[in-house]
C-alpha cells in the first residue's frame, strides 16, 4: 500500500490498429497538452479567488484585511454597540474585522478598518459617534420604567366595599 502512494502511476489507454513509436508518442503528448490545460484551469480558479478575496467589502478576517496592502487603522469599541457599528460601515462602504482581545477583563474589541478615501471614513466614524452620543443622553427606560410604577404605587386605591344590601 505504501509503495502505491509512493510510486505514482499514470495509467493510458489507447485504441489503435497497430501500436508503435509514434502512436505511443503521440498518445503522451495527448496526455501532456491535457495536464497543461488543468494546470492552467486551477491557476486561473486560484487566481480568481484571490481576487475575489481582494474584492470583499464589510466584515472580513484581519488576515484579508491586511493582505489588500492598504492602510488599516484600528480602534476600540464597546461589545454592546457591535451592530451598529457594523451598520454604519456598510452604509459608507468601509471594509473592517473585528478582534476580541480576551487578555484584559472584560475582554476589549479592537476594530480593524479601511476605506479606499478617507473622507468615507471619517463620514462613518462621525456619523457612528454621534449615534453613540445620541443614545446615552436618550434616558433609560427601565428608570423611567420604575418611576412610573412608584407614582401609580403612591395614588391611593378606591375603597370598595362589597357588602351587599338585601332589602325585603
Amino acid at each position: 500500500m505504501q509503495e502505491e502512494v509512493e510510486n505514482r502511476t499514470v495509467n493510458l489507454a489507447i485504441t489503435t490498429t497497430k501500436l508503435s513509436f509514434r502512436s505511443l508518442y503521440a498518445a503522451y503528448m495527448k496526455y501532456r497538452h491535457y495536464r497543461s490545460e488543468r494546470k492552467t484551469v486551477k491557476e486561473q480558479k486560484k487566481a480568481q479567488k484571490a481576487k475575489e478575496r481582494s474584492e470583499i467589502h464589510g466584515k472580513q478576517s484581519v488576515k484579508d484585511l491586511v493582505g489588500q496592502n492598504q492602510g488599516v487603522s484600528n480602534m476600540e469599541i464597546a461589545k454592546t454597540d457591535l451592530k451598529g457599528f457594523e451598520r454604519v460601515t456598510r452604509k459608507y462602504g468601509v471594509d473592517y474585522a473585528i478582534r476580541k482581545d480576551p487578555s484584559q477583563d472584560p475582554p476589549r474589541y479592537i476594530v480593524f478598518f479601511k476605506a479606499r478615501d478617507a473622507d468615507a471614513l471619517t463620514a462613518a466614524f462621525k456619523e457612528y459617534s454621534a449615534e453613540v452620543m445620541r443614545k446615552e443622553k436618550r434616558p433609560s427606560v427601565l428608570k423611567q420604567l420604575k418611576k412610573f410604577k412608584a407614582l401609580v404605587a403612591s395614588i391611593p386605591d378606591k375603597v370598595r366595599n362589597k357588602d351587599k344590601e338585601h332589602a325585603l
